[in-house]
């Protein structure tokens, strides 16, 4: 989903136009998406960004997800700033950026007052296991939502059944993870398209 340039006249075929987004457009949403998910905002992401708003279909938000993941930082942050430019530019990006980052940053160093004041409490204690359990729920959900907008191939349920062993079960990092089967899930389905 790397924006194309409209005065060079290059083109993607997915890539279609986000309707006029202004920069206060995108502060808004995602800072409010950033207040909804808080301990987890890619859940909230997908509802504002498709269902909400309808900047972007399934597909797409699938295709940001992706590219979110396999460049370094959050894979949110990624996405805000690339919905960002593509709308508006480089204001679009920080625009995006700092609704997504700005209340969040100010309520963490809030919280981590009152949580170095009041963190041994059993109530304290309780209430973050069960925000942990509420925030596996929403991503979960969202795993299930991205997988349902996916096409249906049996490449597709064997890559995602090696991610979920290698990752879930044999326990190893992420990124090597990654670095294994990103490039042999491209290759075998440049094989099966040839």
């Amino acid at each position: 989903m790397i924006p194309s340039d409209p005065a060079s006249g290059a083109s993607d075929d997915y890539a279609r136009p986000l309707p006029r987004i202004t920069p206060a457009e995108l502060l808004r949403t995602f800072g409010e998406m950033s207040l909804y998910g808080f301990g987890g905002v890619m859940p909230w992401a997908r509802r504002m960004l498709v269902d909400r708003r309808r900047w972007l279909d399934d597909r797409e938000f699938a295709e940001l997800l992706a590219i979110g993941q396999i460049l370094p930082g959050p894979n949110i942050c990624n996405m805000a700033v690339i919905v960002g430019y593509r709308a508006c530019g480089a204001r679009g990006a920080l625009a995006a950026a700092v609704g997504l980052l700005g209340a969040p940053f100010v309520i963490v160093l809030m919280l981590g007052a009152l949580y170095h004041r009041f963190g041994a409490l059993p109530a304290v204690q309780g209430a973050l296991h069960g925000m942990m359990a509420v925030a596996a729920g929403l991503v979960l959900m969202t795993g299930i939502k991205l997988a349902q907008s996916q096409p249906r191939t049996l490449r597709g349920l064997i890559f995602g059944l090696l991610s979920l062993t290698a990752v879930g079960i044999v326990r190893l990092p992420l990124g090597w993870a990654m670095l294994v089967l990103i490039p042999s899930a491209l290759w075998v389905e440049w094989r099966a398209r040839r």
